[in-house]
Protein backbone atom coordinates (compact mmCIF):
# COMPACT_ATOMS: atom_id res chain seq x y z
CA UNK A 1 0.00 0.00 0.00
CA UNK A 2 2.90 2.53 0.68
CA UNK A 3 6.31 2.68 -0.97
CA UNK A 4 9.03 4.90 0.60
CA UNK A 5 11.55 5.13 -1.99
CA UNK A 6 14.98 7.08 -1.22
CA UNK A 7 13.15 9.00 1.38
CA UNK A 8 15.64 11.79 2.68
CA UNK A 9 15.07 15.14 4.82
CA UNK A 10 17.52 17.35 6.20
CA UNK A 11 16.84 20.76 8.93
CA UNK A 12 18.62 23.59 7.91
CA UNK A 13 22.10 21.39 7.67
CA UNK A 14 21.18 17.98 9.76
CA UNK A 15 20.24 15.17 8.25
CA UNK A 16 17.12 13.47 9.99
CA UNK A 17 16.66 11.05 7.03
CA UNK A 18 19.33 9.57 4.75
CA UNK A 19 17.56 7.70 1.52
CA UNK A 20 15.03 5.48 3.50
CA UNK A 21 13.41 2.59 1.32
CA UNK A 22 10.81 1.01 3.18
CA UNK A 23 7.54 -0.81 2.23
CA UNK A 24 4.37 -1.10 4.56
CA UNK A 25 1.85 -4.29 3.01
CA UNK A 26 -1.24 -3.52 3.48
CA UNK A 27 -3.47 -5.21 5.66
CA UNK A 28 -0.63 -5.96 7.72
CA UNK A 29 0.92 -4.36 10.96
CA UNK A 30 4.49 -2.95 10.28
CA UNK A 31 6.10 -1.39 13.52
CA UNK A 32 8.85 1.31 13.14
CA UNK A 33 11.71 0.92 16.25
CA UNK A 34 14.65 2.57 17.18
CA UNK A 35 15.73 5.26 19.60
CA UNK A 36 14.51 8.85 20.14
CA UNK A 37 15.55 11.06 18.04
CA UNK A 38 16.29 8.92 15.05
CA UNK A 39 13.76 10.00 12.52
CA UNK A 40 10.51 7.54 13.51
CA UNK A 41 8.19 10.69 14.27
CA UNK A 42 9.66 12.86 11.08
CA UNK A 43 9.11 9.55 8.84
CA UNK A 44 6.09 9.46 10.21
CA UNK A 45 5.30 12.97 9.61
CA UNK A 46 6.33 12.84 5.92
CA UNK A 47 3.34 9.92 5.32
CA UNK A 48 0.72 11.49 6.35
CA UNK A 49 1.83 14.48 4.10
CA UNK A 50 2.57 17.11 6.94
CA UNK A 51 5.87 17.41 6.04
CA UNK A 52 7.77 17.58 2.29
CA UNK A 53 10.75 15.55 1.65
CA UNK A 54 13.97 16.90 0.80
CA UNK A 55 14.69 14.00 -1.91
CA UNK A 56 12.85 10.93 -2.45
CA UNK A 57 9.18 9.58 -3.02
CA UNK A 58 6.22 7.96 -0.87
CA UNK A 59 3.35 6.33 -3.17
CA UNK A 60 0.45 5.47 -1.80
CA UNK A 61 -1.84 2.83 -4.28
CA UNK A 62 1.23 4.16 -6.80
CA UNK A 63 0.82 7.34 -6.23
CA UNK A 64 3.77 10.04 -4.92
CA UNK A 65 1.84 12.15 -2.24
CA UNK A 66 5.26 14.36 -1.77
CA UNK A 67 3.65 16.05 -5.37
CA UNK A 68 0.14 16.40 -4.19
CA UNK A 69 -1.59 19.58 -2.41
CA UNK A 70 -4.55 21.47 -0.94
CA UNK A 71 -8.07 19.43 -1.87
CA UNK A 72 -6.26 16.45 -2.96
CA UNK A 73 -3.69 16.27 0.24
CA UNK A 74 -6.51 16.52 2.35
CA UNK A 75 -8.47 13.77 0.56
CA UNK A 76 -5.68 11.34 0.59
CA UNK A 77 -5.37 12.18 4.46
CA UNK A 78 -8.72 10.79 5.05
CA UNK A 79 -7.68 7.63 4.58
CA UNK A 80 -5.47 7.82 7.78
CA UNK A 81 -6.13 7.25 11.47
CA UNK A 82 -3.83 8.66 13.89
CA UNK A 83 -3.69 7.59 17.46
CA UNK A 84 -1.12 10.76 19.11
CA UNK A 85 1.10 9.61 22.05
CA UNK A 86 -1.01 10.38 25.21
CA UNK A 87 -4.11 10.30 23.67
CA UNK A 88 -4.21 14.20 22.70
CA UNK A 89 -7.77 14.39 23.98
CA UNK A 90 -9.48 17.57 23.70
CA UNK A 91 -9.76 18.07 27.87
CA UNK A 92 -12.68 20.49 27.32
CA UNK A 93 -14.54 17.42 25.44
CA UNK A 94 -16.75 14.72 26.94
CA UNK A 95 -15.40 10.97 25.57
CA UNK A 96 -18.77 11.23 22.88
CA UNK A 97 -17.06 14.51 21.67
CA UNK A 98 -13.69 13.48 21.44
CA UNK A 99 -14.63 10.28 19.32
CA UNK A 100 -17.29 12.63 17.31
CA UNK A 101 -14.64 14.77 16.47
CA UNK A 102 -13.87 13.86 13.18
CA UNK A 103 -17.14 13.03 11.79
CA UNK A 104 -18.76 16.41 12.93
CA UNK A 105 -15.74 18.22 11.02
CA UNK A 106 -15.51 16.45 8.02
CA UNK A 107 -19.31 14.96 7.73
CA UNK A 108 -22.65 15.71 7.21
CA UNK A 109 -24.02 12.55 9.18
CA UNK A 110 -27.20 13.65 11.36
CA UNK A 111 -26.84 14.39 15.19
CA UNK A 112 -28.13 10.78 16.03
CA UNK A 113 -25.91 8.37 13.43
CA UNK A 114 -23.17 10.22 14.81
CA UNK A 115 -23.85 9.37 18.35
CA UNK A 116 -24.64 5.59 16.83
CA UNK A 117 -21.18 5.29 15.31
CA UNK A 118 -19.34 6.86 18.05
CA UNK A 119 -21.16 4.28 21.28
CA UNK A 120 -20.13 1.72 18.28
CA UNK A 121 -16.74 2.07 18.08
CA UNK A 122 -16.08 2.83 21.97
CA UNK A 123 -17.70 -0.36 22.10
CA UNK A 124 -15.18 -1.65 19.84
CA UNK A 125 -12.46 -0.61 22.09
CA UNK A 126 -13.61 -2.37 25.12
CA UNK A 127 -15.01 0.96 26.25
CA UNK A 128 -18.86 1.20 26.44
CA UNK A 129 -21.50 3.82 28.13
CA UNK A 130 -18.13 6.20 29.02
CA UNK A 131 -19.77 8.99 26.18
CA UNK A 132 -20.06 11.33 29.06
CA UNK A 133 -17.05 11.00 31.14
CA UNK A 134 -14.41 13.94 30.72
CA UNK A 135 -10.83 12.96 29.67
CA UNK A 136 -9.72 13.88 33.57
CA UNK A 137 -11.51 11.03 34.70
CA UNK A 138 -9.90 8.50 32.86
CA UNK A 139 -6.45 5.86 33.35
CA UNK A 140 -3.96 6.35 30.68
CA UNK A 141 -5.00 3.01 29.23
CA UNK A 142 -8.39 4.16 28.97
CA UNK A 143 -7.33 7.39 27.17
CA UNK A 144 -5.46 5.57 24.31
CA UNK A 145 -8.50 3.29 23.98
CA UNK A 146 -10.59 6.80 23.82
CA UNK A 147 -7.89 7.65 21.09
CA UNK A 148 -7.98 4.65 19.31
CA UNK A 149 -11.69 4.85 18.68
CA UNK A 150 -10.77 8.40 17.60
CA UNK A 151 -8.49 7.12 15.12
CA UNK A 152 -10.95 4.44 13.47
CA UNK A 153 -13.90 6.33 14.06
CA UNK A 154 -14.13 7.49 10.12
CA UNK A 155 -12.97 3.63 8.96
CA UNK A 156 -9.93 4.65 7.70
CA UNK A 157 -7.50 2.51 5.42
CA UNK A 158 -4.54 3.42 7.49
CA UNK A 159 -3.82 4.15 11.32
CA UNK A 160 -0.68 5.32 12.51
CA UNK A 161 0.46 5.01 16.10
CA UNK A 162 2.77 7.05 17.68
CA UNK A 163 4.23 5.28 20.68
CA UNK A 164 0.85 3.80 21.70
CA UNK A 165 2.01 1.97 25.24
CA UNK A 166 4.26 5.28 26.07
CA UNK A 167 3.54 5.62 30.04
CA UNK A 168 1.43 2.60 30.46
CA UNK A 169 2.71 -0.22 32.78
CA UNK A 170 3.65 -3.69 31.15
CA UNK A 171 -0.11 -5.27 31.61
CA UNK A 172 -1.78 -1.84 30.59
CA UNK A 173 0.78 -2.04 27.65
CA UNK A 174 0.06 -5.80 26.86
CA UNK A 175 -3.67 -4.89 26.71
CA UNK A 176 -2.97 -2.22 24.58
CA UNK A 177 -1.36 -4.77 22.28
CA UNK A 178 -4.21 -7.25 22.05
CA UNK A 179 -6.62 -4.26 21.01
CA UNK A 180 -4.55 -3.40 18.33
CA UNK A 181 -4.83 -7.02 17.29
CA UNK A 182 -7.81 -7.56 17.57
CA UNK A 183 -9.40 -4.28 15.69
CA UNK A 184 -6.73 -4.57 12.93
CA UNK A 185 -7.96 -8.26 12.57
CA UNK A 186 -12.05 -7.18 13.03
CA UNK A 187 -11.33 -4.39 10.49
CA UNK A 188 -8.69 -5.42 7.82
CA UNK A 189 -7.06 -2.34 8.38
CA UNK A 190 -3.00 -1.14 7.83
CA UNK A 191 -1.35 -0.21 10.64
CA UNK A 192 2.00 1.36 11.06
CA UNK A 193 3.69 1.62 14.55
CA UNK A 194 6.34 3.71 15.90
CA UNK A 195 7.86 2.75 18.92
CA UNK A 196 10.45 1.35 21.41
CA UNK A 197 8.72 -1.33 23.27
CA UNK A 198 10.21 -4.35 21.64
CA UNK A 199 7.81 -6.61 24.05
CA UNK A 200 4.74 -4.92 22.09
CA UNK A 201 6.77 -5.22 19.10
CA UNK A 202 7.58 -8.60 19.40
CA UNK A 203 3.31 -8.99 20.03
CA UNK A 204 1.78 -7.46 16.95
CA UNK A 205 4.16 -6.77 14.31
CA UNK A 206 4.03 -8.56 10.54
CA UNK A 207 7.26 -6.61 9.52
CA UNK A 208 9.53 -4.89 11.69
CA UNK A 209 12.31 -1.57 10.68
CA UNK A 210 14.63 -0.40 12.68
CA UNK A 211 15.73 3.19 12.09
CA UNK A 212 19.11 4.36 13.11
CA UNK A 213 20.72 7.62 12.02
CA UNK A 214 17.82 8.33 9.92
CA UNK A 215 18.44 5.22 7.68
CA UNK A 216 16.82 1.63 8.05
CA UNK A 217 19.67 -0.92 9.10
CA UNK A 218 17.76 -3.77 9.24
CA UNK A 219 14.07 -5.11 8.83
CA UNK A 220 11.48 -8.25 8.38
CA UNK A 221 9.61 -10.65 10.37
CA UNK A 222 9.67 -10.74 14.20
CA UNK A 223 11.68 -14.13 13.68
CA UNK A 224 14.22 -12.55 11.30
CA UNK A 225 14.64 -9.32 13.18
CA UNK A 226 15.33 -11.88 16.02
CA UNK A 227 18.04 -13.49 14.49
CA UNK A 228 19.31 -10.93 12.68
CA UNK A 229 23.25 -10.37 13.93
CA UNK A 230 23.68 -6.45 13.37
CA UNK A 231 25.30 -5.18 16.29
CA UNK A 232 23.34 -1.73 16.40
CA UNK A 233 19.93 -4.11 16.60
CA UNK A 234 21.14 -6.49 18.87
CA UNK A 235 22.62 -3.63 21.33
CA UNK A 236 18.57 -1.57 20.74
CA UNK A 237 17.06 -4.89 21.13
CA UNK A 238 18.66 -6.42 24.33
CA UNK A 239 18.64 -2.69 25.95
CA UNK A 240 21.97 -2.73 26.38
CA UNK A 241 24.11 0.64 27.43
CA UNK A 242 27.49 -1.15 25.68
CA UNK A 243 27.96 -1.57 22.09
CA UNK A 244 28.04 0.40 18.82
CA UNK A 245 25.12 2.98 19.76
CA UNK A 246 27.26 5.49 22.13
CA UNK A 247 25.02 6.68 25.18
CA UNK A 248 25.52 10.46 25.91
Amino acid sequence: MIEIKGLSKSFNSKKVLDDVNLSIEQGKITVIIGRSGEGKSVLIKHIIGLLKPSSGKILIDGKDITKINGKDLNRMRKRFGMLFQGGALFDSMTVGENVAFPLKEQTDLPRGKIKQIVRTKLERVGLKGIEDMMPSELSGGMKKRVGLARAIVMDPEIVIFDEPTTGLDPIMSDSIGELMLETQHALDTTYVAITHDISLTYKIADHVAMLHEGRVIAEGTVEEIKANPNPILRQFLEGRAEGPIKVY
